[in-house]
């Protein structure tokens, strides 16, 4: 049995938050580093910015490259629209609010629930769309 001042091996490149120590997540007490254009940017473990003024393009394409993902054109217009929407309304965009406005901009058949799924498999739009764009989890998000 390890005792608590051993980490486990998984989290040996973990960086741990003063501000967190003391929390009662286990997931709250770590974040992670991404290299963005030379620079590390701080994530927590799912990948969400720490400082959401620390994003960048270049973090958009380091965070998706790190999920697997090669952003195309219409990966960057849902990007962009939930950055403009999270600045005008300074709350996240619901999945409805994505497809209703990409309905108009893409037609029906891509203006969907499914095809914005497709494009962000790990979570959706409002998951893994959210982290690549920069933008926070909300506090009721799993």
């Amino acid at each position: 049995m390890q005792s608590n001042s051993q980490s486990p091996a998984h989290l040996t490149k973990v960086h741990y938050r003063e501000d967190a120590v003391d929390s009662t997540s286990p997931y709250a007490i770590y974040t992670c580093k991404l290299l963005v254009d030379g620079q590390e940017v701080l994530t927590d473990q799912e990948g969400y910015i720490l400082d959401m003024e620390a994003w960048s393009e270049g973090f958009a394409d380091a965070q998706a490259a790190k999920e697997g993902l090669k952003l195309t054109d219409e990966h960057w217009q849902v990007i962009r629209f939930i950055r403009a929407f999270q600045e005008e309304h300074n709350v996240q965009a619901q999945v409805r609010d994505m497809i209703k406005h990409f309905r108009e901009v893409w037609g029906p058949e891509k203006g969907s629930n499914r095809y914005l799924h497709d494009l962000f498999p790990m979570g959706g739009p409002q998951k893994q769309g959210n982290r690549i764009a920069g933008i926070r989890k909300t506090k009721g998000e799993h």
